[in-house]
């Protein structure tokens, strides 16, 4: 029952991710997004993280999402024109892009897959251990998640800015 579980709740955040990159309608991407979320939601369940699923939930499916909607529908995205890609957005993504693969190919080329041995205290949901896992092993990714999310909401006021700046412009 658990691997069908597993089985489903994969196939669920991927797919719903894959919906995420390839949908044109930003509304419908969010909502994909949603979805993704609550099938990582489910895997962390599988794993019996009660914690993280929780928080998963309430943070990401319940506010980022929110906030994405939010703002999708602030900007009125499907009005704006379409830009084409300068030189350096086109530079920057294959830059992301080959960094990206550079990272899987080093992730499964690594001859060992083994993780630290835990504490005791670890054989549960303690949240003193979550804790000092989170600002100890794990506080490069929350670090890089974090400039992730700052430097987002960096372009959404960048962008509000300009469509704000030419609908002024328009009326005047």
């Amino acid at each position: 029952m658990s691997a069908f579980l597993f089985y489903l709740f994969a196939t669920l955040t991927l797919g719903s991710a894959l919906l995420v990159v390839l949908n044109r309608n930003a509304v419908s991407a969010a909502m994909s997004l949603f979805l993704a979320f609550i099938g990582m939601a489910g895997l962390f369940v599988l794993l019996e993280a009660y914690f993280l699923a929780l928080l998963q939930v309430m943070v990401y499916a319940g506010a980022v999402v929110v906030i994405f909607v939010f703002i999708v529908m602030l900007l009125d995205v499907d009005k704006l024109p379409r830009q084409r890609l300068d030189k350096l957005s086109k530079v920057a993504a294959t830059l992301a892009f080959a960094l990206m693969v550079t990272g899987v190919f080093w992730l499964f080329n690594k001859e060992q897959f083994t993780a630290p041995a835990l504490p005791a205290e670890a054989t549960g949901a303690v949240l003193k251990t979550y804790g000092r896992q989170l600002f100890t092993t794990y506080l490069l990714p929350m670090q890089v998640t974090g400039f992730l999310l700052l430097s987002a909401m960096i372009g959404v006021i960048v962008i509000s800015k300009k469509s704000a700046l030419a609908a002024t412009e328009e009326t005047q």
